[in-house]
């Protein structure tokens, strides 16, 4: 974006140009905004504290609003205010 939001949700996945991203934690950004996953990517009582590794492949699958909720999504604004 040409300006960035000040807050962005956790768990929002952005798109710019051939990246796609989620959002770990609530943060300012730039990137076009496609919707929220509802899985925590950082957990400090798993081990390496990272859902993910370098190379895992992941693929984004669509979900209804009431399954989001189940697995834990927060359904708050996209873009907190400060």
């Amino acid at each position: 974006l040409s300006t960035p939001r000040k807050r962005v949700a956790a768990g929002s996945v952005g798109i710019a140009e051939r990246q796609t991203a989620i959002y770990p934690v609530v943060s300012p950004g730039g990137w076009n905004l496609l919707g929220r996953s509802p899985v925590k990517l950082f957990d400090r009582s798993i081990d390496g504290y990272s859902l993910m590794q370098p190379g895992d492949r992941v693929r984004f699958v669509p979900i209804d609003h009431a399954e989001f909720i189940r697995l834990g999504g927060d359904d708050s604004p996209l873009e907190t205010p400060l």
